[in-house]
Parts: structure tokens; C-alpha cells; sequence
């Protein structure tokens, strides 16, 4: 042992020194802060749910489990349920997925790795104003434009796919004078208008993950020959499934819930049909807008139950993804 070196006292050579970390006063306000924000989102979402469920209680009463299984909604004759409403309301949701998807992956995949950077704060700016978007607006749109141009299309899935229940129409499509009328206020129009109402904000959650997959990953996938597809499939995309799967549930949330839109574009049918290219459709949230203003004590207390049972279903929906993205964390499947 050199002269410069002290012996340590017997048995502490060892021992593990405890590290005692003492938050600032900054880190205890940004902790209260952050823990009084979490708090108070879990105590208004269950102060919403508690206020549906107190508010549709004489609904329950007077309806029972018919209110589930009935399909008109008929205040004269006392019939109100949602055994149509509900599923016209995941109809044009999964119309609004199904067509958003491949556009906001694609946009997101466009900007992150092949936009040119001049490009690229544009296309981004584009997508932040395309969010910030009224409702209203894009109801407009899908009425007085998207709606005449798009029914030739909704008539060529008829005479091409036709032999599907969903996508056969109550016409014939290839009369001389076909029914113009009949593609029209569908649930495949509304679906198209939610699209691009949720396309920005799941676009810009792909991207913003996609931005983030490691750097030094991506020149090691180059360096051993791979293409830029190549490249984005074994690294960008297994790091990004998380926010895949986030945006798009994000977005499926809110086109279960959109209104607006939906309500300006639909002809209500309280009908379980599934003819998605057919006049004639209802979701949830557009019934509540659209019988709010005349309905009585027992019918708003039934508007209210049916906005319970999309609030419960959202919920739901939003926690099942929450559980898949924390289990398919961005860049625990990356392989290259």
C-alpha cells in the first residue's frame, strides 16, 4: 500500500453508501403541480361520468334493458333505445379509421423521412392548421362539395362490390337514370368527413414519434446495406408502434364523439343497417345535438343515457389502448 493511500476501517470497504436526494423547491412545485393536474383530470372524468349516470338514472327506471335493445326512437309512442344509434355510431368511426389510417401513416412516414427540410415545416404547419379546423367547417365541406362528387364513388362500390350486404344500395346503379338521391346523407359520407377531421392530430402523433427513433440505429441499418424502406421498417416503424397505436386510438375517440359534422351530413334512420353506401344513418352524439332542444324531462334524462353509454365506451376504448401502448413501448421492438 503506497503512502498516499489510507486503510479503510474494517467491515465499511464495502458497504454501500446511501444517496439521500433532496428535491429543491422547484421540484416540489412541479411535483404538486403535476400530481394536482392528474388528480383533478381522475376527478372531473368521474365527475362527468357520475353526473350522466345520476342525470340518465329515470331512463334506466322507465326504459330497463329495453332502452339497449330497442331500435326506434319514437318519443309519441314512448319508444326511445339504442339498439341502432349505437351501432351507427361505431360504423361511421370505423369509416372515419379505415380511411385516415393509410393517410396519416403515410403523411407522417412523407414528413419524418423523405420531406425535404424546407418542405418538411411547411407540410407541418399544414397539418397543426388542418387540426385547428372548426367542426363546422368540415361539415360544410362534406356537404356542399364532398357529398356530389363522392357519390359516383359510393356508386362504383355498388356495382363492384355489391355482393357485399354492407356496401349494397336498395337501386340499381347501372340504370340509365340511377338514383342519385340514394348515395346521398350515408354513413360512408360521414366516415370520410370524420376522416379528415381526425387525419391532422393522428398524422401529427406518427410523425412526432416517428421523429424520435434513434439516430445512430438508423445509420447502422444504412451501413450494413439496407434501403431507406429498409431502413424505416426494421427501426422507424417497430420504434414507433406506441404512437401508432396511440394516435389512432386517439383518433378513434374522437370520431366516436364528433357531432357537428356528422349531424349536418346524415339523414337520421333509426334502422340496424349496415348498408354503409345507402341514405340513412345515426350515431350518438348526433342524436343528442339534433333532439336536444325539444325533448322532455324523460326523453333528455334518455339523451343523457345515451351519452353515458358513448362515455363508457370511449372510456374504455381509450383505456385498452393505453394498456397496448404501455406494453409496446416506442423502441423495445426494434431490431435490426
Amino acid at each position: 500500500m503506497s503512502g498516499t493511500e489510507e486503510a479503510s476501517p474494517v467491515g465499511t470497504a464495502d458497504r454501500p453508501r446511501r444517496v439521500r436526494v433532496r428535491p429543491t423547491g422547484d421540484d416540489r412545485v412541479f411535483r404538486a403541480v403535476a400530481r394536482g393536474t392528474g388528480v383533478l383530470v381522475l376527478v372531473l372524468t368521474a365527475g362527468i361520468g357520475a353526473f350522466l349516470a345520476i342525470r340518465s338514472s329515470d331512463a334506466f327506471a322507465a326504459y330497463g334493458w329495453d332502452f339497449f335493445t330497442e331500435t326506434q326512437w319514437n318519443p309519441e309512442v314512448n319508444r326511445l333505445g339504442i339498439a341502432a344509434v349505437l351501432p351507427g355510431t361505431i360504423v361511421v368511426a370505423l369509416i372515419a379509421i379505415a380511411v385516415s389510417f393509410p393517410l396519416a401513416i403515410t403523411t407522417a412516414l412523407y414528413i419524418s423521412e423523405y420531406a425535404p427540410p424546407r418542405v418538411k415545416s411547411a407540410l407541418v404547419s399544414v397539418l397543426d392548421l388542418m387540426a385547428a379546423v372548426p367542426s363546422v367547417v368540415y361539415g360544410l365541406w362534406g356537404f356542399y362539395f364532398l357529398q356530389d362528387e363522392i357519390i359516383y364513388l359510393a356508386r362504383w362500390l355498388h356495382q363492384a362490390f355489391g355482393f357485399l350486404p354492407f356496401l349494397s344500395v336498395g337501386t340499381d346503379p347501372d340504370a340509365a337514370n340511377w338514383a342519385e338521391s340514394r348515395y346521398t346523407s350515408s354513413a360512408f359520407i360521414a366516415g370520410v368527413v370524420v376522416a379528415m377531421m381526425v387525419l391532422p392530430i393522428t398524422a401529427s402523433i406518427m410523425r412526432e414519434v416517428f421523429s424520435q427513433a434513434p439516430v445512430g440505429e438508423r445509420e447502422a441499418a444504412l451501413a450494413l446495406g439496407s434501403t431507406r424502406w429498409g431502413m424505416i421498417r426494421s427501426v422507424v416503424l417497430p420504434f414507433g408502434r406506441g404512437g401508432i397505436v396511440g394516435g389512432t386510438m386517439l383518433g378513434l375517440g374522437r370520431a366516436l364523439g364528433e357531432t357537428i359534422a356528422v349531424a349536418m351530413i346524415i339523414s337520421p334512420a333509426f334502422d340496424l343497417d349496415f348498408r354503409i353506401l345507402e341514405n340513412g344513418a345515426i350515431t350518438v352524439s348526433s342524436l343528442i345535438a339534433l333532439r336536444f332542444g325539444e325533448s322532455s324531462a324523460l326523453q333528455l334524462s334518455a339523451l343523457l343515457a345515451a351519452g353515458l353509454v358513448l362515455y363508457v365506451f370511449t372510456l374504455v376504448v381509450n383505456t385498452l389502448a393505453a394498456i397496448v401502448v404501455s406494453r409496446s413501448r416506442s423502441g423495445s421492438a426494434t431490431d435490426l
